[in-house]
């Protein structure tokens, strides 16, 4: 049952950047002209909410909740923050086929402001490396990690589950610290 239910959240959240990128710019889906490197442009899509959503939640745990965890077998948000940094870097610059950026990895131990600050980072490298990524590599062989291979397409399929996934942490962290996430917030 969980894992029908993170699915169906996972495919939502696809599926929605999916005819976002699709119908931008038109005013249904019937009238919508075809999107050149489709894959790209609902990933870019993605992106932008991804950015939007964790980077909110980020700015809205306290700094002194960063050590926060809600069981000994999970990570602190601090760590999550590690993780979502090196994963944007690492999986951005595989779907896009362009170097991983250079940077000093943030450590669990940082304060918010250097955690936040490497985070932004990561989804500004993001958003360079995805603006030139196009459809054409999406069948390439690639090593994903550790020596497993599979193809480009793969790595875009884990940004965006990865990046929900990420989200949905970041949420539930907050939740139990009796914060309302950025995307239950009412709309202005």
């Amino acid at each position: 049952m969980k894992f029908g239910s993170a699915f169906s959240a996972l495919f939502c959240f696809i599926l929605s950047g999916l005819m976002l990128a699709q119908t931008a710019g038109s005013s249904s889906a019937t009238d919508a002209a075809p999107v050149k490197d489709p894959v790209a442009t609902g990933l870019r899509t993605l992106l932008t909410h991804s950015r939007t959503n964790t980077l909110g939640a980020i700015k809205a745990m306290p700094p002194d909740k960063f050590s926060y965890q809600p069981t000994p077998q999970q990570m602190t948000f601090a760590h999550l923050v590690v993780h979502i940094t090196g994963f944007n870097n690492s999986f951005c610059a595989k779907a896009a086929d362009v170097p991983a950026p250079k940077v000093e990895e943030p450590k669990e131990t940082d304060g918010k402001d250097k955690l936040l600050a490497a985070a932004t980072a990561s989804y500004d490298f993001c958003e360079d490396a995805l603006g030139k990524m196009d459809d054409s590599k999406l069948g390439d062989d690639i090593d994903l990690f550790g020596g497993h291979r599979a193809a480009r397409a793969t790595a875009v399929l884990i940004l965006a589950g990865g990046w929900a996934d990420h989200y949905s942490t970041a949420a539930m962290y907050l939740r139990l610290n009796g914060i309302l996430p950025p995307s239950a917030q009412p709309k202005k």
